[in-house]
């Protein structure tokens, strides 16, 4: 029987990686699916061949990364299934992925599709009906074999079809991770990564300022809400200054340099160029052109005295700063006192 080849859906943590393991050893090839959003793993997109690379060297598995951002995105408006404890719409988050798998299986030649969950590990989204719902709603009847618990649930096409010997896949259930740590060993793995909630969208706190763009409580609609805002949400200091203006102060250098690639052409970047302090990105100011910066309005000034309020102290000499304000390749300098904390 000719090889069979299926495509793997890939977090990186262990149940992933050893349903992987697992499959490949029963003489299939795994093409491991690695999507990522700007809620989870947005960064690996920054250098991909870096981290395929690391994959394969430390599990010998080959990976695929892709970009689920712009479906994602569209998906938090309304979840069919809801939302979890905060802003993470879990069953609907696993069924868009297992759709978009199954769409790419006819480019990669897959047969069937494979992913690491696990019977009752999580509470919301891997209860035995949790895991059918997704299965059905993804159109992946018969198609998502779960290795790892799949003895516990009904054969798969890979299965029926002697694909994959059901006898040696595994029945694994439950919040224990003895098992999948046993199992790691047998396959040579021991720096596999630790479990842990890699998703922004259950964070308690971060999740919160997602949610209030989707809710209508921000200075961007909902409609018009992109990878680039999101991402910048997650940065820094936040402000809401006057004229629906928003304002991103980075915390330290790392900060400050991500700030500084995320500027669009309409974006004002401001920082102190003779004294240490943040980046600070302002978006949103609609009554000044691209060719144009007015250090006299408001939100400019309100912008730069934050600047220089959360930038180094002098120990002497007056408590003002100059300011270099940039957009669309035009540069213009002020000289601006601390905005009052008062304020």
């Amino acid at each position: 029987m000719k090889h069979k080849t299926a495509l793997a859906l890939f977090s990186g943590g262990l149940d992933s990686i050893l349903a992987v393991k697992l499959v490949a050893s029963l003489g299939v090839r795994v093409l491991a699916v690695k999507f990522v959003t700007p809620f989870f793993d947005y960064e690996l997109l920054e250098d991909p061949e870096k981290y395929k690379q690391e994959i394969m060297d430390r599990y010998g598995i080959e990976v695929i990364l892709h970009d689920l951002s712009h479906n994602y995105l569209d998906l938090l408006h309304k979840p069919s299934h809801g939302f979890g404890k905060n802003f993470n719409p879990c069953i609907d988050c696993k069924i868009l992925m297992c759709s978009r798998a199954r769409e790419m299986m006819t480019e990669y030649g897959a047969s069937f599709l494979i992913s690491g969950e696990v019977i009752g590990q999580r509470p919301m989204s891997q209860r035995r009906d949790t895991l059918r719902v997704i299965e059905r709603d993804s159109g992946n009847d018969g198609l998502l074999l779960r290795p790892l618990s799949a003895k516990l649930m009904d054969p798969t096409k890979a299965e029926t079809e002697g694909w994959i010997d059901r006898e040696k896949l595994l029945n694994f259930s439950g919040r224990g991770r003895s098992r999948q740590i046993q199992l790691a060993k047998e396959y040579g793995i021991v720096d596999f990564p630790t479990p842990a909630g890699g998703c922004i969208l259950a964070d308690p706190i971060l999740s919160t300022r997602i949610e209030k763009i989707y809710q209508g409580d921000f200075v961007i609609k909902a409609e018009d809400i992109s990878v680039t805002d999101i991402r910048l949400l997650l940065l820094g200091r936040q402000f809401l200054l006057p004229e629906g203006a928003w304002l991103v102060l980075g915390r330290n250098e790392k900060e400050n340099c991500k700030i500084e690639s995320l500027a669009e052409e309409n974006d004002i970047l401001l920082h102190m160029p003779h004294r240490p302090g943040p980046t600070a990105l302002l978006r949103g100011v609609k009554t000044h052109s691209s060719a144009d910066i007015d250090d006299n309005a408001e939100v400019l000034q309100n912008a730069a005295g934050l600047v220089v309020r959360y930038g180094k102290k002098v120990k002497e000499g007056a408590p003002g700063a100059i300011v270099e304000f940039r957009r669309a390749g035009k540069i213009f300098f002020s000289t601006i006192q601390p905005l009052s904390d008062q304020c």
